[in-house]
């Protein structure tokens, strides 16, 4: 989860068979633009120009003059369309979002001031849009997209990128049964009051979740509102102190953490915790099985888990009282990495040599993780401590950037397969 605001991160990755169940539509955002720049809402007018397959919006965060959300083009024709963000100079903004009737179609976060500008693609129907985002002047803005989309793949290309993106929902369904049944055993520990036997179970469980956070995070069951945390299934698995919603309290893995790594006690109230989880937790492998994908998802969704390691792993923040955040990391790296290895073989029919750079830099950053691997250790990785953080998360961080440079290329280009 992303660490703004009581409401969580949104998904990234949607499908229309999703009829019952709504996605979070509203996700706090921060964002800058160049000096100059006009204000938020204008654009140069006419529809967005198309570029290596794609219509190319630009979006742009400043906060001269006030705090400004910035498109080039306000309206595209229906196919793929690339929506690159840069922040300037913004510290008020650090999301975009591209919303459907408050469903969250593509969107970027952690838009820190002055990093590179970051992309995502998307494939849309005619219809109105909404580009949100909190924290800007003009928070919400009308995104128009004429005309409709071919439904169903035809060449070799789009059937191999098809296949890819079928293989890996079934994966994301194993990876939720994996998580259903760890966490049906840390239940068990907790209830049994066995405090190092739960501390083993809530390591063996955490990763499935990393895995595919970026596919499930956001989903509100139905009767809820959009904002109401009490039905938000991300919220409710996977909240952090940092972002703790008072009207609805705490609850789901970082609860259980919370007593088990700082309290090292099991109350009644962890035994109502782990119980919550396993609710919550059967109700999203439910979920799952509803999920569809198109190639572009899967390519959006390994770059924000890239960017998920980036903001809450490498800075300790994601598990602040077990401290096995390079567990976590591990997680977000395999999910990452399933999702571009089913989209390998039909992206090496369309750019071989960036299919390779990237599986050049994932080796990278495996080596990378693998010199802190610690059998003896919980989780398999060193303690994330403060202390082991200072020493080596700027080296962790340049060989996950090495990676996320060239795998954000990815989504147009499959959006875009001929």
């Amino acid at each position: 989860m992303s660490p703004h605001s009581p409401i969580p991160k949104s998904p990234i990755l949607k499908s229309a068979a999703l009829a019952a169940v709504a996605a979070i539509g509203l996700a706090g955002c921060s964002s800058s633009a160049n000096a100059g720049a006009p204000a938020s809402g204008s654009a140069s007018g006419g529809a967005a120009p198309v570029s290596n397959g794609a219509a190319q919006v630009k979006v742009t965060l400043s906060s001269d003059g006030g705090d400004k959300c910035t498109l080039d083009h306000t309206s595209a024709s229906a196919g793929p369309v690339t929506f690159s963000v840069t922040n300037v100079n913004s510290t008020a903004i650090s999301e975009v979002e591209l919303q459907s009737n408050l469903k969250i179609v593509g969107e970027k976060e952690n838009l820190a001031p002055g990093l590179p500008t970051s992309s995502f693609t998307v494939t849309l129907t005619g219809g109105q849009y909404t580009v949100y985002c909190p924290g800007a002047d003009q928070q919400t803005q009308t995104f128009t997209v004429t005309g409709t989309v071919a439904s169903s793949p035809s060449s070799d290309t789009q059937q191999l990128l098809a296949q890819g993106t079928t293989a890996y929902a079934a994966w994301v369904v194993s990876q939720t049964q994996e998580m259903q049944t760890a966490v049906n055993s840390l239940q068990a520990a907790v209830d049994a009051g066995d405090l190092e036997q739960a501390k083993q179970a809530y390591a063996h469980a955490r990763p499935f979740y990393e895995k595919i956070e970026s596919d499930v995070d956001g989903f509100v069951m139905p009767g809820f509102a959009p904002d109401d945390n009490l039905g938000n299934l991300d919220y409710l698995i996977d909240m952090r102190a940092s972002n703790v919603d008072d009207a609805v309290g705490w609850s789901g893995f970082h609860a259980v953490e919370r007593d088990l790594f700082q309290a090292g006690a099991i109350t009644d109230q962890t035994k109502t915790y782990a119980s919550d989880l396993k609710t919550n937790v059967d109700k999203l492998v439910d979920v799952t099985k509803s999920l569809e994908y198109k190639p572009e998802d899967l390519a959006n969704g390994a770059a924000d888990l890239l960017e998920e390691v980036q903001s809450t792993k490498i800075s300790g923040e994601e598990e602040e009282f077990s401290h096995i955040d390079l567990t976590d990391f591990a997680g977000n790296i395999e999910g990452a990495q399933q999702a571009f290895a089913n989209l390998q073989p039909g992206l090496e029919k369309i750019d071989p040599a960036l299919t390779e750079q990237v599986a050049q830099q994932f080796t990278a950053v495996q080596k990378a993780l693998d010199a802190y691997r610690d059998p003896n250790s919980l989780g398999g990785y060193v303690a994330w401590t403060p202390q082991t953080r200072d020493k080596n998360a700027k080296q962790l961080s340049q060989a996950v950037l090495a990676l996320q440079q060239p795998l954000q290329r990815i989504a147009e280009k499959v959006a875009t397969a001929q």
